[in-house]
């Protein structure tokens, strides 16, 4: 499909993901929000929209408080695409340290860290053994989980769809009353997702216990080293059922990835004390950029 050209844009389509996918194979993304899926599942939750600004493609969006922004541009004349855009006063979000080293060293620029979006890198291996001193306490939790109920985990797979979301909206009529702005665009992303994983190159496991689905995570390869985890859901009365699918999406699944990028924590403090839990080996951090 015909991307127009700026300042004209148009809705992401499923189409759309050849194009993609050729773009980030070559960049080899490290910020969670460069995948085909995720910008996909989120295109109503952030108005993402695509245009051309000069042979570059860049993805127009609006944050959870509706400002608006643009992506780091892809292909192309990647500075003339910045130029042009900070010129007319768009801001750029999702620039990580490596773009900023190679496209954004001028002056009369505002660089900003956005500690919010920072995602969390950890080591698969670390996630799937739960060895040492360190996860010592989120070992228990799974050992407590195992020895109170009887379940299997296994692959996602289109069988488990009826369950997995009427697990998701158990786990949205609770979480849409306690939790932040962003849940129901996390919702309407992950029942898309379940949906459509094949389409859209995800991979997920489920927990399943008596034969009920009661956890299920979904992701995909992000570049080369690190696999990334865009979506995890559980029953929210079953304790130590989210570090089980912690441990068994890293267990089961990107066997050959190094590492395991399980996004930002979007300042909701609870979760961001969850994340820190797990050691993080890296942040990933973002910036928001625009001309001073």
């Amino acid at each position: 499909m015909e991307i127009p050209r700026y300042p004209a844009a148009r809705a992401i389509a499923l189409e759309d993901k050849p194009l993609f996918d050729r773009l980030f194979l070559d960049l080899q993304p490290r910020i969670s929000e460069l995948t085909f899926a995720n910008l996909f599942l989120f295109r109503k939750a952030h108005d993402y929209r695509l245009t051309m600004v000069g042979d570059a493609v860049v993805v127009l969006g609006r944050g959870w408080d509706g400002a608006s922004y643009f992506l780091p541009p892809l292909g192309g004349d990647i500075a003339a695409a910045l130029h042009e855009l900070f010129g007319v006063g768009l801001a750029l979000y999702g620039a990580d340290d490596q773009f900023v080293a190679a496209f954004l060293q001028g002056g009369g620029l505002e660089i900003a860290p956005d500690r919010d979006n920072f995602d969390y890198l950890h080591l698969k291996e670390e996630m799937a053994l739960l060895s040492g001193k360190e996860y010592h306490k989120k070992k228990n939790r799974v050992n407590y989980f195992a020895v109170r109920h009887r379940f299997v985990s296994e692959p996602y797979r289109s069988a488990h769809l009826e369950g997995a979301l009427a697990l998701l909206d158990d786990w949205r009529r609770i979480r849409v009353v306690t939790g932040p702005v962003s849940v129901q665009g996390e919702v309407e992303g992950a029942a898309e997702a379940l949906k459509l994983h094949a389409e859209l190159g995800l991979s997920g496991v489920v927990v399943l216990v008596e034969g009920e689905v009661k956890g299920f995570a979904l992701g995909e390869r992000l570049n080369k080293e690190t696999a990334v985890c865009h979506f995890e859901k559980g029953d929210l009365f079953m304790d130590g059922l989210s570090q089980l699918l912690d441990r068994e999406f890293n267990r089961l699944l990107f066997t050959d990835c190094r590492y395991l990028n399980r996004e930002q924590d979007l300042g909701d403090l609870s979760l961001r004390q969850s994340k820190l839990s797990y050691h993080p080996v890296d942040m990933v951090q973002k910036y928001r950029v625009r001309r001073s």
